[in-house]
């Protein structure tokens, strides 16, 4: 089954740093990269492949900054991003 989470705010660098950290430690692979602007809505998409699985992240205006994939591959990821968050030292 496909999950969809919103980790944040999309122009949070902190999260998006952290969010591809955990995934380079958890081996994957960019496959593409595609941003567009559509009047004051900014999207940026990149495509992963992590363990046979295709990941989705999206940086919207707006939504905010969203991973998409296997729900068991996502709440993985998700966990490890939270964990990653509090131990950054402010």
């Amino acid at each position: 089954m496909t999950k969809t989470v919103i980790l944040g705010q999309e122009h949070d660098q902190n999260l998006r740093d952290t969010l591809m950290h955990v995934l380079r430690q958890l081996g994957a692979s960019i496959i593409s990269r595609n941003r567009a602007v559509a009047g004051s809505q900014e999207i940026e998409t990149v495509l992963l492949q992590l363990a046979g699985q295709e990941i989705t992240i999206e940086a919207e205006t707006y939504v905010g900054l969203s991973i998409t994939g296997d729900e068991k591959t996502i709440n993985e990821i998700w966990e490890y991003v939270r964990q990653a968050i509090r131990n950054i030292p402010i």
